[in-house]
């Protein structure tokens, strides 16, 4: 397919399906189907988001192709949080943090390793920068763990205020250790998260690639707030709990870009971006979109801590154990990649199940 081709048959599905999505919406449709309508409607403009990135990635390399595919993801997120903050849904917004971490480790590095497994026998990426990756994980891990320990350990002689300061201290300390990611992987070691070899000759121009980024990203926003708004009035009709939702449906829905631009990548034998991307995506939501959201949810009324429940923690310690681990050796094959999906999916029955 051509270039020219290319471009004009990319926006056909996400333009046919938002005018839809949008006439429901202001037509006051039932919120189950809106519920279902609008996140499909994302499918195809993250599929517009993952072949932008792509581009991208071609002249900027894996490490910032990747860093800039999870950054777009998470601004979408970060609206999406905002819109639900506003309606005082924080335990939604927690839960959602949770489940993007979660997602972002196991289930779109897993359908990555699995898919780009079944096409070649295996696949490399380089070690070093995942193992810095998982690090920076490690330490988002117990910045989220600390303010739920101090409230099982001091039961109900817990001062005023304590857990909401102790949160915005965290914060402050995970805005620096991001920001102390982001100064080591995009200049001081660069050359660890840009390995040579995956060069390839880009079919857009960087200022188009961007366009396109940036234009999808905005139409996934919007989409995005109106599936929390379906959500939110469709709860008691779903018949699913709050934290299953957050955890799982729209922290999938939310993450729908680097799904698809992650297994892209992967099936192109692109492991180094794919993984960029997952594990970007997870480092950025535990150190940069949770901290910011604690400052933002002061400022709306709404204060959000980083007090998240037990079975959270234990969900992101295992996450993060399991994919350190897979990881460890810079290679990967399907079965790997199955089996984290395998561990994606007891963790969903188990907050399906939780009360």
């Amino acid at each position: 397919m051509s270039t020219h081709k290319r471009r004009i048959g990319l926006f056909i599905p996400p333009l046919a399906l938002v005018p839809l999505t949008i006439l429901l919406w202001i037509s006051h449709a039932p919120p189950l189907i809106l519920f279902l309508v609008a996140g499909v409607t994302i499918l195809p403009l993250a599929y517009v988001m993952g072949v932008s990135t792509e581009e991208l990635g071609k002249q900027m390399g894996p490490g910032l192709g990747g860093l800039l595919n999870a950054s777009f993801g998470n601004a979408t997120e970060i609206i999406i949080a905002i819109a639900a903050l506003r309606a005082g849904l924080v335990r939604l917004v927690q839960a959602s943090i949770t489940g993007s971490i979660i997602g972002n480790i196991l289930l779109i590095l897993g359908l990555s390793m699995l898919v780009g497994g079944l096409r070649f026998k295996k696949q490399s990426f380089a070690r070093k920068a995942a193992s810095t990756r998982s690090t920076m994980l490690v330490l988002a891990t117990i910045g989220l763990v600390i303010p739920s320990l101090f409230l099982i350990s001091s039961g109900q002689s817990i001062p005023e205020g304590a857990i909401a300061s102790m949160s915005i201290w965290i914060s402050v300390l995970l805005l620096i250790a991001y920001g102390g990611g982001l100064l080591f992987s995009l200049h001081t070691h660069r050359h660890i998260f840009n390995p040579p070899g995956e060069e390839e000759e880009p079919e857009w121009s960087r200022g188009y690639a961007l366009l396109v980024l940036g234009g999808a990203m905005a139409l996934v926003a919007l989409m995005s707030e109106v599936f929390i708004e379906a959500v939110e009035a469709s709860i008691e009709t779903i018949g699913l709990n709050e934290l299953f939702l957050g955890v799982v449906v729209i922290a999938v829905v939310g993450n729908a870009a680097e799904h698809s631009s992650a297994v892209m990548m992967a099936w192109k034998n692109k492991m180094n971006l794919s993984v960029a991307i997952a594990a970007s995506s997870s480092t950025q939501i535990a150190l940069f979109v949770a901290p910011i959201l604690v400052f933002v949810s002061i400022l709306i009324g709404n204060t959000m801590t980083l007090a998240f429940d037990l079975f959270e923690l234990i969900a992101i310690g295992l996450s993060v154990a399991v994919v350190s681990a897979v990881a460890n050796d810079g290679e990967s094959n399907w079965f790997e990649g199955l089996m984290l999906l395998i561990v994606y999916g007891i963790i969903a029955v188990g907050f399906f199940y939780l009360p």
